[in-house]
């Protein structure tokens, strides 16, 4: 469990942070960018929350909480100081999202055009956390291909950008108050 008994260190005074492997890297660190962008798309979230209740609200807590896996994950690379035994994002967390966007699905008619973010506020912020979470996923696969990043947390990043999708469609009644895009329609 984590203990604060300090909100500021100045540790991070000169442009480095610590990871959770006791190392100190640039606060620009390709490996900090990926767990800030979760930190972000999770503050989304919060702010979805505040539009929400029910089931999309409890599938949201959920997701908050494993984002916070995830950048405890990302936070401690595997093979350094302090790995073994380190919180990482584990198969069963990609496979809940997946239940979960299928159980979505049975309610939704197909899509016969690509979404425009809108609809309801609920819907809105869950197209820009989803657009964030895209982000957070291409940083982490950037990462992979110069460290070791958990491919269950690159997996989990990449269902959570579908879950979005699918909650956005679910909290827009169900797709019916989607906004279509419509091609070439302000020629």
């Amino acid at each position: 469990m984590v203990t604060l008994t300090k909100i500021y260190t100045r540790g991070g005074d000169t442009g480095e942070t610590s990871l959770g492997s006791g190392s100190r890297v640039k606060k620009h660190d390709l490996r900090v960018a990926a767990y800030g962008t979760s930190d972000e798309a999770n503050a989304v979230i919060g702010i979805v929350r505040l539009h929400t209740k029910g089931n999309a609200d409890a599938m949201l807590a959920r997701i908050q909480n494993d984002l916070f896996d995830l950048g405890a994950d990302l936070c401690t690379p595997e093979g350094e100081n302090k790995s073994e035994g380190a919180l990482r994002i584990v198969p069963e967390q990609v496979e809940r999202l997946e239940r979960e966007i299928d159980t979505m699905n049975d309610n939704l008619e197909p899509l016969t055009s690509f979404i425009l973010p809108g609809g309801t506020p609920a819907g809105a912020h869950l197209h820009l956390a989803r657009t964030i979470v895209r982000r957070g996923e291409r940083l982490m696969t950037e990462l992979a291909e110069t460290e070791p990043v958990n491919p269950d947390a690159i997996r989990y990043m990449n269902r959570l950008s579908d879950h979005l999708f699918q909650l956005a469609r679910h909290v827009n009644e169900d797709g019916n108050l989607d906004v279509l895009w419509v091609p070439g329609d302000n020629r």
